[in-house]
């Protein structure tokens, strides 16, 4: 659920940005009829595809339509937070979960982004021409094999992991909520991985990334 958004949607979305925005809409329903229509087991896995519809349209808006402007991508992302916090506490709080744990794992990312001066970069890796683009990426890349850009990163790695693992403690404290600590968790997780592989492909194949 976390993988998909970057190396799929991001090139569906592309090249044919409506369509991917109409997809969000599929995955919110099939996790609407899920979470009231079936047993207690589809409605925790329906709650958990609502809440990845919720990230699917946020990365269409900005990556159909806005990919050039990253001041943009925190806000756009966060479309449905206001959703997500007034619903962890219903049926919907395993998606309101997964998305606010995403929404987390992208602010971070952000923050990294900015910090480590690959901002300035990513206007000129997504207008590119696909020929070029690849270059550019794997060279902004390369930028940060340097002590101060890895440091920064290895410093909100810990971070993430730190969060992720207090979050596994509050789903062994709290039994009513454990299954939305979980999934909180894992997507958490599961973001710093892909920014690992993310970063592992722009400096072995950057044509894979899912960006250009």
């Amino acid at each position: 659920m976390v993988v998909l958004p970057v190396f799929v949607q991001a090139p569906w979305v592309h090249v044919y940005p409506f369509a991917a925005f109409l997809f969000s809409f599929i995955i919110f329903s099939c996790g609407f009829y899920l979470l009231n229509f079936c047993t207690e087991k589809w409605s925790a896995v329906g709650s958990l595809l609502l809440g990845v519809s919720w990230s699917w349209l946020g990365g269409c808006l900005f990556w159909g339509w806005l990919r050039a402007h990253p001041v943009w991508h925190l806000p756009v992302e966060s479309i449905a937070l206001p959703i997500a916090i007034s619903l962890l506490n219903t049926r919907w709080k395993i998606g309101s979960s997964f998305y606010l744990a995403s929404l987390l794992g992208t602010a971070f990312t952000d923050l990294m982004i900015v910090l480590t001066g690959v901002m300035k970069s990513w206007p000129l890796v997504v207008e590119a021409p696909f020929s070029e683009a690849s270059k550019i990426l794997s060279l902004t890349a390369e930028q940060l094999l340097n002590p101060i850009s890895l440091i920064s990163i290895f410093a909100a790695a810990f971070i993430i992991i730190w969060i992720s693992n207090w979050m596994n403690q509050q789903a062994r404290v709290s039994i009513a909520s454990s299954q939305a600590w979980l999934v909180s968790s894992s997507a958490l997780t599961t973001t710093l991985w892909v920014d690992g592989l993310f970063f592992m492909t722009t400096l072995i194949q950057p044509k894979l990334s899912g960006l250009i």
